[in-house]
Protein backbone atom coordinates (compact mmCIF):
# COMPACT_ATOMS: atom_id res chain seq x y z
CA UNK A 1 0.00 0.00 0.00
CA UNK A 2 1.36 3.85 -0.91
CA UNK A 3 1.96 5.97 2.10
CA UNK A 4 -0.32 8.13 2.51
CA UNK A 5 0.89 10.84 4.12
CA UNK A 6 2.52 12.13 0.84
CA UNK A 7 -0.37 13.55 -1.22
CA UNK A 8 -3.18 15.86 -1.07
CA UNK A 9 -6.04 13.39 -1.11
CA UNK A 10 -3.74 11.85 1.68
CA UNK A 11 -3.23 14.65 4.11
CA UNK A 12 -7.57 15.01 4.21
CA UNK A 13 -8.50 11.50 4.41
CA UNK A 14 -5.49 9.77 6.35
CA UNK A 15 -5.78 5.64 6.95
CA UNK A 16 -5.86 4.43 10.27
CA UNK A 17 -1.68 3.32 9.41
CA UNK A 18 0.24 1.99 12.11
CA UNK A 19 3.32 3.51 10.38
CA UNK A 20 1.70 7.14 10.64
CA UNK A 21 0.99 6.62 14.48
CA UNK A 22 4.32 5.53 15.25
CA UNK A 23 6.20 8.14 12.82
CA UNK A 24 3.58 11.24 13.78
CA UNK A 25 5.15 10.30 16.87
CA UNK A 26 8.81 11.04 16.65
CA UNK A 27 8.20 13.79 13.99
CA UNK A 28 6.60 16.82 13.15
CA UNK A 29 5.45 17.80 9.23
CA UNK A 30 3.13 15.94 7.30
CA UNK A 31 3.02 12.64 9.13
CA UNK A 32 2.00 15.01 12.64
CA UNK A 33 -0.36 16.82 10.26
CA UNK A 34 -2.00 13.26 8.83
CA UNK A 35 -2.36 12.40 12.56
CA UNK A 36 -4.31 15.27 13.48
CA UNK A 37 -6.89 14.38 11.09
CA UNK A 38 -7.22 10.93 11.76
CA UNK A 39 -7.91 12.27 15.53
CA UNK A 40 -10.47 14.72 14.00
CA UNK A 41 -11.67 11.73 11.92
CA UNK A 42 -12.29 8.92 14.91
CA UNK A 43 -12.98 11.39 17.91
CA UNK A 44 -16.66 11.12 18.10
CA UNK A 45 -16.38 7.41 19.48
CA UNK A 46 -13.78 8.72 22.08
CA UNK A 47 -16.33 11.40 23.15
CA UNK A 48 -19.50 8.85 22.92
CA UNK A 49 -17.26 6.34 25.25
CA UNK A 50 -16.53 9.10 27.65
CA UNK A 51 -19.91 10.25 27.93
CA UNK A 52 -21.56 6.57 28.44
CA UNK A 53 -19.12 6.16 31.15
CA UNK A 54 -21.26 8.51 33.33
CA UNK A 55 -19.14 12.18 32.86
CA UNK A 56 -21.51 14.91 32.10
CA UNK A 57 -21.64 17.13 28.74
CA UNK A 58 -19.10 19.48 30.04
CA UNK A 59 -16.59 17.16 31.53
CA UNK A 60 -16.45 14.81 28.64
CA UNK A 61 -15.63 17.93 26.72
CA UNK A 62 -12.76 18.09 28.74
CA UNK A 63 -11.80 14.93 29.37
CA UNK A 64 -11.73 14.47 25.35
CA UNK A 65 -9.94 17.47 23.96
CA UNK A 66 -7.23 16.61 26.79
CA UNK A 67 -6.96 13.07 25.73
CA UNK A 68 -6.27 13.96 22.24
CA UNK A 69 -4.43 16.71 23.12
CA UNK A 70 -2.08 14.44 24.31
CA UNK A 71 -2.00 12.53 21.45
CA UNK A 72 -0.93 15.60 19.62
CA UNK A 73 1.14 16.97 22.22
CA UNK A 74 2.42 15.24 24.43
CA UNK A 75 3.34 11.91 22.10
CA UNK A 76 0.74 9.73 24.10
CA UNK A 77 1.04 6.95 21.37
CA UNK A 78 4.41 6.68 21.42
CA UNK A 79 4.49 3.67 22.76
CA UNK A 80 1.95 2.05 20.25
CA UNK A 81 3.24 -0.94 18.31
CA UNK A 82 1.91 -2.43 15.31
CA UNK A 83 2.39 -6.07 16.92
CA UNK A 84 0.45 -4.98 19.74
CA UNK A 85 -2.66 -5.30 17.18
CA UNK A 86 -5.89 -3.66 16.02
CA UNK A 87 -5.25 -0.01 16.75
CA UNK A 88 -9.02 0.18 17.31
CA UNK A 89 -8.56 -1.95 20.64
CA UNK A 90 -5.43 0.35 21.43
CA UNK A 91 -7.66 3.50 21.30
CA UNK A 92 -9.87 2.46 23.29
CA UNK A 93 -7.94 1.11 25.73
CA UNK A 94 -5.97 4.32 25.67
CA UNK A 95 -8.78 6.20 26.83
CA UNK A 96 -9.73 3.54 29.48
CA UNK A 97 -6.31 4.48 31.18
CA UNK A 98 -6.45 7.71 30.96
CA UNK A 99 -10.20 7.93 32.56
CA UNK A 100 -8.49 5.92 34.71
CA UNK A 101 -5.37 7.89 35.89
CA UNK A 102 -5.93 11.51 34.42
CA UNK A 103 -9.40 12.15 35.88
CA UNK A 104 -8.14 13.74 38.86
CA UNK A 105 -5.77 16.25 37.12
CA UNK A 106 -7.70 16.89 34.19
CA UNK A 107 -10.69 18.06 36.51
CA UNK A 108 -8.05 20.85 38.16
CA UNK A 109 -7.54 22.57 33.88
CA UNK A 110 -9.34 25.17 33.01
CA UNK A 111 -11.71 24.65 29.93
CA UNK A 112 -8.89 24.55 27.06
CA UNK A 113 -6.60 26.01 28.94
CA UNK A 114 -3.19 24.76 27.31
CA UNK A 115 -4.19 22.49 24.84
CA UNK A 116 -3.80 22.40 21.25
CA UNK A 117 -7.68 22.00 20.20
CA UNK A 118 -9.13 20.16 17.27
CA UNK A 119 -12.03 21.08 15.46
CA UNK A 120 -14.38 19.32 17.42
CA UNK A 121 -17.89 20.35 17.17
CA UNK A 122 -19.50 19.39 20.73
CA UNK A 123 -23.09 20.70 20.21
CA UNK A 124 -23.60 18.16 17.29
CA UNK A 125 -21.86 16.00 18.90
CA UNK A 126 -23.66 16.24 22.22
CA UNK A 127 -27.26 16.10 19.79
CA UNK A 128 -25.92 12.92 18.24
CA UNK A 129 -25.20 11.31 21.41
CA UNK A 130 -28.72 12.19 22.49
CA UNK A 131 -30.07 10.51 20.17
CA UNK A 132 -28.02 7.26 20.61
CA UNK A 133 -29.87 3.53 22.12
CA UNK A 134 -29.92 4.70 26.19
CA UNK A 135 -30.30 0.79 26.56
CA UNK A 136 -28.59 -2.04 26.23
CA UNK A 137 -25.38 -0.61 25.23
CA UNK A 138 -22.17 -0.57 27.01
CA UNK A 139 -19.74 2.32 26.71
CA UNK A 140 -17.38 0.20 24.79
CA UNK A 141 -20.02 -1.52 22.60
CA UNK A 142 -21.02 2.40 22.21
CA UNK A 143 -17.59 2.52 21.24
CA UNK A 144 -17.28 -0.10 18.58
CA UNK A 145 -20.68 1.23 16.82
CA UNK A 146 -19.14 4.67 16.57
CA UNK A 147 -16.15 3.52 15.66
CA UNK A 148 -17.50 1.39 12.05
CA UNK A 149 -20.23 4.67 11.66
CA UNK A 150 -16.97 6.86 11.62
CA UNK A 151 -14.79 4.24 9.67
CA UNK A 152 -17.42 4.40 6.73
CA UNK A 153 -18.14 8.51 6.80
CA UNK A 154 -13.90 8.25 6.15
CA UNK A 155 -14.42 6.08 3.58
CA UNK A 156 -17.62 7.46 1.87
CA UNK A 157 -15.67 10.85 1.76
CA UNK A 158 -12.64 8.80 0.46
CA UNK A 159 -14.72 7.66 -2.39
CA UNK A 160 -16.64 10.89 -3.05
CA UNK A 161 -13.33 12.76 -3.41
CA UNK A 162 -12.29 10.65 -6.06
CA UNK A 163 -15.26 10.92 -8.07
CA UNK A 164 -14.45 14.79 -7.67
CA UNK A 165 -11.65 14.56 -9.35
CA UNK A 166 -13.04 12.96 -11.92
CA UNK A 167 -15.37 15.60 -11.96
CA UNK A 168 -18.50 12.87 -10.92
CA UNK A 169 -19.05 14.52 -7.29
CA UNK A 170 -22.87 14.67 -8.75
CA UNK A 171 -23.24 11.31 -9.96
CA UNK A 172 -21.82 9.80 -6.44
CA UNK A 173 -24.58 12.19 -4.71
CA UNK A 174 -27.18 10.78 -6.62
CA UNK A 175 -25.98 6.65 -6.89
CA UNK A 176 -24.57 6.90 -2.83
CA UNK A 177 -28.05 5.97 -1.93
CA UNK A 178 -27.98 2.46 -3.10
CA UNK A 179 -24.43 1.51 -1.46
CA UNK A 180 -26.35 -0.27 1.14
CA UNK A 181 -28.96 -1.85 -1.14
CA UNK A 182 -31.41 -1.12 -3.55
CA UNK A 183 -34.03 1.68 -2.74
CA UNK A 184 -37.36 0.17 -3.93
CA UNK A 185 -38.44 -1.37 -7.24
CA UNK A 186 -38.68 1.23 -10.14
CA UNK A 187 -35.89 2.97 -8.25
CA UNK A 188 -33.57 2.54 -11.42
CA UNK A 189 -35.72 2.97 -13.78
CA UNK A 190 -36.76 7.22 -12.53
CA UNK A 191 -32.82 7.96 -12.21
CA UNK A 192 -31.69 6.56 -15.13
CA UNK A 193 -34.79 8.91 -16.51
CA UNK A 194 -33.98 11.94 -14.38
CA UNK A 195 -30.51 11.21 -15.86
CA UNK A 196 -31.32 10.59 -18.62
CA UNK A 197 -29.47 7.32 -19.70
CA UNK A 198 -30.25 3.46 -19.60
CA UNK A 199 -31.26 1.37 -16.66
CA UNK A 200 -28.63 -0.80 -17.60
CA UNK A 201 -25.80 2.00 -17.24
CA UNK A 202 -27.77 3.08 -13.87
CA UNK A 203 -26.85 -0.85 -12.58
CA UNK A 204 -23.28 -1.03 -13.87
CA UNK A 205 -22.57 2.45 -11.88
CA UNK A 206 -23.96 1.32 -8.81
CA UNK A 207 -22.04 -2.34 -8.98
CA UNK A 208 -18.76 0.01 -9.51
CA UNK A 209 -19.60 2.09 -7.02
CA UNK A 210 -20.58 -0.57 -4.49
CA UNK A 211 -17.20 -3.18 -5.40
CA UNK A 212 -14.97 0.54 -4.91
CA UNK A 213 -16.62 1.11 -1.12
CA UNK A 214 -16.03 -2.87 -0.37
CA UNK A 215 -12.33 -2.20 -1.54
CA UNK A 216 -11.98 1.31 0.24
CA UNK A 217 -13.77 -0.46 3.38
CA UNK A 218 -10.98 -3.14 2.88
CA UNK A 219 -8.21 -0.78 2.67
CA UNK A 220 -9.10 1.23 5.97
CA UNK A 221 -9.08 -2.15 7.92
CA UNK A 222 -6.18 -3.45 6.91
CA UNK A 223 -4.36 -0.05 7.89
CA UNK A 224 -5.43 -0.28 11.59
CA UNK A 225 -4.78 -4.26 12.31
CA UNK A 226 -1.31 -5.81 12.73
CA UNK A 227 -2.27 -8.71 10.62
CA UNK A 228 -3.43 -9.04 7.09
CA UNK A 229 -5.43 -12.47 8.67
CA UNK A 230 -7.52 -9.98 11.30
CA UNK A 231 -8.91 -8.40 8.56
CA UNK A 232 -11.96 -10.58 7.90
CA UNK A 233 -12.66 -10.48 11.59
CA UNK A 234 -13.09 -6.66 11.79
CA UNK A 235 -15.06 -6.98 8.61
CA UNK A 236 -17.11 -9.20 10.47
CA UNK A 237 -17.04 -6.76 14.21
CA UNK A 238 -17.85 -3.51 11.45
CA UNK A 239 -20.73 -5.92 10.02
CA UNK A 240 -21.73 -6.69 13.76
CA UNK A 241 -21.37 -3.49 15.35
CA UNK A 242 -24.01 -1.78 13.30
CA UNK A 243 -26.12 -4.83 13.45
CA UNK A 244 -25.77 -5.95 9.82
CA UNK A 245 -23.98 -9.58 10.88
Amino acid sequence: MRDRTVDHAARRFPTTSWTLITTAARESGNAQSALANLCEAYWYPVYAFIRRRGHSREDAEDLCQEFFARVLQDGALSSARRERGKFRSFLLASVTNFLANEWDRTQALKRGGGCTMLSLDFDASEARYRQEPCHELTPETLFGRQWALALLDLVLARLRDELSQRRQAGLFDRLSQYLTGDQGRGSYEQLAAELKVSEAAIRTAVHRLRRRFGDLVREEIAASVADPNEVEGEIRFLLTALGRA
